[in-house]
């Protein structure tokens, strides 16, 4: 489990919580230094001990324009100061409703596989984006699916190995209710929780469903 506050709060959650539970951040900039105020550098991140940061979330696209290339600077960059990134990918309905959500995932993942230097510290979150926030989650066939299209590119483009081990995480409205038929399936390795993390009830159930998959 890995759990992943605003930066302000990150520290202290580290020295707070459970030594068996992960601690990330939300995000980092692409640089190392320079006249970025306000940004956050992936050696910051090191420094303060905390091993995992969220790369690429759909917000972070769409509100503040991050693009595929961008996302994959940032994979790079962190993968290479030592940090092990959740990257997220994902289509929007107009896209999922026309058919593109194959070509729009493989688009974002183009953009981040030539940028992997080392895939075991790679988790890819699958986040549908009609789905965020929304409280409408996919069934879990069609998620299964799309998660079988992740690794059929990945096979394709990278490797069997990466394609068999890569975790690839479903993002989506993942409530207690959903959850456990969704880890049911066998291409999902586990969730990207948002609203629910929040509910302690409903969070503790969502990680015993996806502890039910060891």
């Amino acid at each position: 489990m890995v759990v992943c506050p605003p930066f302000l709060y990150a520290g202290w959650v580290k020295e707070n919580i459970k030594p068996e539970i992960a601690v990330g951040v939300q995000n980092c900039y692409l640089k190392t230094s320079g006249a970025f105020t306000g940004e956050v550098a992936a050696e910051m991140i090191q420094d303060a001990g905390i091993p995992y940061v969220i790369l690429g979330h759909s917000e972070r696209r769409d509100i503040f324009g991050e693009t595929n290339e961008m996302v994959g600077s940032k994979v790079a960059h962190a993968l290479q100061t030592g940090l092990s990134v959740i990257v997220c990918i994902g289509e929007h309905l107009d896209e999922h409703n026309s058919g593109k959500t194959a070509e729009v995932l493989a688009e974002q993942l183009a953009a981040i596989a030539p940028q992997v230097s080392d895939w075991s510290r790679v988790v890819l979150a699958y986040e549908p984006v009609f789905c965020i926030g929304t409280g409408i989650s996919m069934s879990p066939e069609e998620a299964q699916a799309t998660h079988v299209i992740l690794r059929g590119w990945l096979m394709a483009n990278v490797n069997p190995e990466v394609a068999g081990s890569l975790r690839i995480l479903y993002g989506g409205s993942v409530s207690a209710a959903s959850a456990p038929l969704l880890a049911q399936q066998p291409d999902i390795d586990g969730f990207l929780v948002g609203g629910a993390s929040l509910k302690g009830p409903d969070f503790s159930a969502i990680v015993a469903a996806a502890a039910s998959r060891k």
